[in-house]
């Protein structure tokens, strides 16, 4: 199969109908081989009604219904495990990516040997609540993952070479990071497109800008953190319990010291428990310890965790 098209929704009934109508005409008009994989994250509008029907009347619809909203990641997690096109693409069901773009995409990774390429919403029709804490967003994100060339991370219109999707694990809300994913996974042939982005046709946004900015940090410090320190958390807590204990007990024991030498001098000393340092110092000793247990607690979590992305499938098709 040439591709796989993957489309997480939530409460979209107005857009499914027109949005698999233009990937249909896009795909015939190239002669591709194709699915068309829909997840009703957990919506409770006529969209699993709709997808059942297209089901009905194509052989190229698959879909998957969650029992509640779980997220947009566990949705493409779930979605990327169902595709079996060569070339995977991602896009919104809002009508607001372009199933236009999808010929040049698969182009981009079957014959330019890219790993992903990661559509660019150069010019945008969302309100300002949104576009900036994007931009902000989309600055932070360059940084820390150090892929200098993309410009728009959270952009839901992606294509993805079918062993990346394989073997990247989305869950949480790291769908923002999927490049970054990729680049820890091994898959760093990254590449952007400018892309035609519309305004929504129906409904409003999902989703909030500045929320979606402040959990989008968040997520990328979770990122950062896992992929320098998430097989070995022991490594970071260890190594800073390890400083901040030695820094309390050498403290303990200068001022222990300090009144030894002043008993034996003969030198009036105030009691050590009368020093705030001395409770200073206590408190760095047991901060260490807990930093210290705490690296070895998540190492161990790190070695048996396997739920994580298991979710409540109501129905598939």
């Amino acid at each position: 199969m040439d591709i796989s098209v993957v489309i997480p929704l939530y409460n979209e009934e107005e857009s499914i109908p027109e949005l698999y109508a233009w990937i249909e005409r896009v795909m015939n008009e190239h002669q591709f081989s194709y699915e068309v994989i829909f997840i009703s994250d957990g919506s409770t509008d006529r969209s699993w009604e709709i997808i059942s029907e297209l089901k009905a009347k194509s052989e190229h619809v698959k879909g998957i219904k969650f029992r509640r909203n779980y997220g947009k990641s566990p949705a493409l997690y779930c979605g990327f495990e169902q595709a079996e096109g060569d070339v995977v693409i991602t896009m919104d069901a809002d009508l607001q990516d372009s199933p236009d773009e999808i010929p040049e995409l698969y182009r981009m990774i079957t014959e330019d040997k890219y790993d992903l390429v990661s559509g660019y919403k150069q010019k945008r029709y969302d309100p300002l609540s949104k576009t900036l804490p994007t931009k902000l967003f989309n600055a932070t994100a360059r940084a820390v993952s150090g892929i200098k060339n993309l410009h728009d991370f959270n952009c839901g219109l992606k294509a993805y070479r079918r062993d990346v999707v394989k073997n990247i694990e989305v869950y949480g809300e790291m769908h923002r990071y999927m490049p970054y994913l990729a680049k820890n996974a091994g898959f760093d042939k990254i590449a952007e497109k400018v892309v035609h982005h519309q305004a929504r046709k129906y409904g409003e946004s999902k989703f909030m800008g500045w929320n979606r900015f402040v959990n989008g940090y968040l997520d990328l410090l979770t990122l950062w953190f896992l992929s320098t320190f998430g097989k070995k958390p022991m490594h970071v807590f260890g190594f800073l319990g390890t400083i901040v204990f030695i820094i309390g007990f050498l403290s303990a024991f200068l001022i222990g010291a300090d009144k030894l030498w002043c008993l034996a001098w003969g030198i009036p000393q105030r009691l050590v428990t009368d020093s705030p340092f001395f409770y200073i110092a206590l408190t760095m000793m047991l901060i260490g310890t807990q930093l210290f247990l705490a690296g070895f607690l998540g190492d161990l979590i790190s070695r048996t965790s396997n739920v994580r992305n298991e979710y409540q499938i109501e129905e598939t098709i």
